[in-house]
């Protein structure tokens, strides 16, 4: 009689929410066989999103749950996977439930143990968190390569890869210590937000250095510091008035992931009876005629072998990657996402999680790396864009590569003509009629994953300096990659990514150089490959570029302003940024030979503008058609109405 009085607490405990009389003090904590990891990590009171926690344990699956802790926080509905040895658990929080400590009560046969979960208060104003904006500049770095504050963590016992700085491939020992470190550095140049690669644990065998083959979507890698260092780097940044842009990949995660041992369910990720690779043929999803095997193909093929390709249609796996977006914008104080990939996910269910992320923080700004040269399917993919087939991906902003190409062929030509030099640059802003919104396109000269600026200019800091000059004054918001605003350049041409992801000198105790400061650009005469450079470069090409985003910062006409550009053929390109108030005026000649400005050709806006200043020299400066504009160089004039 007694057994089955107990049985019939039990099954009340689980149907039971957290209101009844409990106390934690008589139940045992549980093991980690009896709960490996519930995750979210934690929550907040008054959050939008609903919680729904993922439990692991072994045959967790045969205990009823229940939470305990205080009113106003219950078990709405506990949910089943494929495997015995997950929970999905749905979870209420009321509008009066209080922060603390809850419990979160496993029960079967009489026995039962607890697990502890954390409710928090939100900060004040944090769904009203601002986000990137036209307004900035943003600093891209590969943690890896940038600088090594923390050789202790260099190897690490939960993890494979270990050091090996002198391999390309492999683990150089820079980490989140060496990014709080060098945060003045970035502040210096003019940037006001940083976006890293992934610094969540990618614990593959090799090649991890990168972090694109996530194995704990909440867990900081230890190599590269902890979560608690992570938020500290947060924090220190907003202190130098530095945003932070987290990079995050939904579409894959490693084949090392602790997942992949037991996943909960059997379509948890893509399976094919044979290694299957995305075709990425981006253009599926838009595509009237496109078949439906090869749009199955693009968005369920894995990216890599070692990145297995997760499945957002399987809705537990969708809710997991929006709690778990959402979950490290509150608990860090994250500013911004920049998503991995974003074509090669399902576009459906992608559009539901960026509407989540969007519905909780309403100002927040997610951008996307859509990597096509195609304008119409690069502009599909921006949220809200009128697209035929109805498609909305609620994705705020895109990454600019048909910009991005253009601009890298067309300073790489020494002749203009039809189509040759800045004509490239003109041809791509002529189609800016497609775009939904351009002030959320991202421009960029280079990337992590495309050849250096400085290689693809072949080393010519003149081209260089045109480059920054233009990703300061056009259209959208710009991103720099760590070391183009000192000429980097690749170490070994022929080794691809392993390559061009070079050290960045002064990041490292012994280094013969140090980048990151002014005395070591001065005095340095090699660039990152070996090679002889003139003494001093390194310094004048960053303090140029410090001086055009210090200016950028508070130019609104920049930020905000129209844009009226002119067609020439003679590898020149002339163009205004314009409002009511002020005109900045941008003469772009890379042709081998001095140029004379065509100022009355510009009339419809140029006539009248009187009181030109050089953005660079801060000297007056008046255009006229006699003005010459030096081979291979920019001028930039600023006036106002």
């Amino acid at each position: 009689m007694k057994k089955i009085l107990t049985a019939i607490a039990v099954i009340a405990l689980a149907a039971c929410s957290g209101n009844q009389t409990f106390d934690p003090a008589t139940v045992a904590d549980a093991t980690p066989e009896q709960v490996t990891r519930v995750e979210p990590l934690s929550w907040w009171v008054g959050m939008k999103m609903p919680l729904q926690l993922l439990v692991q344990g072994e045959n967790i699956s045969e205990y009823n749950v229940a939470i305990e802790g205080g009113a106003g926080v219950s078990v709405e509905k506990v949910n089943k996977a494929d495997s015995p040895n997950f929970l999905f658990v749905d979870v209420k929080i009321a509008a009066n439930a209080q922060p603390g400590t809850y419990y979160i009560v496993f029960s079967k046969d009489g026995a039962s143990f607890k697990y502890p979960y954390e409710i928090e208060a939100r900060e004040d104003g944090s769904a009203e968190r601002e986000s990137f904006t036209t307004a900035d500049m943003i600093y891209l770095i590969m943690p890896d390569r940038f600088a090594n504050g923390d050789p202790t963590n260099d190897s690490t016992d939960d993890t494979a890869d270990k050091y090996a700085r002198n391999e390309l491939f492999g683990r150089h020992g820079g980490d989140i210590q060496g990014i709080i470190n060098n945060l003045d550095y970035i502040s210096e140049l003019g940037a006001t937000a940083i976006w890293c690669t992934p610094l969540l644990e990618d614990n593959q065998p090799q090649h991890s250095y990168h972090g694109y083959a996530c194995t704990n979507y909440y867990k900081i890698d230890s190599r590269f510091g902890t979560n608690d260092l992570f938020k500290e780097y947060v924090d220190k940044a907003h202190e130098k008035d530095l945003k932070i842009i987290m990079d995050i990949v939904p579409n894959h995660a490693g084949s090392a992931h602790w997942w992949m041992e037991d996943t909960p369910f059997k379509d948890w990720y893509h399976v094919f009876d044979t290694y299957t690779g995305s075709n990425i043929a981006f253009s599926t999803n838009m595509d009237p005629n496109a078949s439906k095997k090869d749009l199955y193909i693009q968005e369920s093929g894995w990216f890599d072998r070692s990145m297995v390709d997760m499945n957002l249609d399987n809705p537990y796996v969708l809710n997991y990657f929006k709690q778990w977006a959402i979950w490290w914008i509150e608990w860090a104080g994250l500013d911004g996402f920049r998503v991995d990939t974003y074509p090669y996910n399902e576009k459906d269910p992608m559009a539901d999680w960026c509407a989540a992320v969007m519905n909780e923080y309403p100002n927040f700004n997610i951008v996307g790396e859509v990597w096509t040269s195609s304008i119409p399917q690069l502009a599909y993919w921006q949220g809200d864009n009128e697209n035929k087939d109805g498609f909305n991906s609620h994705l705020k902003s895109v990454m600019d590569f048909p910009l991005h190409d253009a601009l890298r062929a067309g300073l790489n030509e020494d002749n203009g003509g039809w189509g040759m030099g800045m004509v490239r640059v003109y041809d791509i802003l002529s189609h800016d009629f497609v775009y939904h919104d351009l002030s959320n396109m991202m421009i960029f000269p280079g990337n992590h994953d495309t050849d250096r600026l400085g290689d693809v200019l072949r080393k010519n800091p003149d081209r260089v300096k045109i480059a920054m000059a233009m990703m300061a004054t056009m259209r959208g918001y710009p991103q720099i990659f760590a070391g183009d605003e000192q000429m980097f350049v690749s170490c070994d041409l022929g080794m691809g990514h392993g390559g061009l992801r070079v050290d960045f000198p002064g990041g490292w105790e012994g280094d013969e150089m140090n980048l990151f400061t002014a005395e070591g650009r001065a005095n340095a005469t090699k660039n990152t490959d070996g090679l002889s450079v003139p003494k001093g470069q390194a310094a004048d090409l960053f303090d140029y570029v410090s001086h055009l985003f210090q200016w950028r910062k508070t130019k609104d006409v920049i930020h905000n302003g129209k844009t009226m550009h002119f067609l020439s053929r003679d590898n020149t390109y002339g163009y205004f940024r314009y409002d009511d108030d002020d005109v900045v005026f941008v003469y772009v000649n890379n042709s081998n030979e001095p140029k004379n400005i065509p100022w009355s050709y510009y009339s419809e806006i140029s006539e009248g503008l009187k009181g030109g200043v050089d953005v660079v020299t801060g000297e007056p400066c008046e255009v006229s058609d006699d003005t010459v504009a030096a081979p291979q160089s920019v001028l930039i004039v600023e006036y106002k109405r």
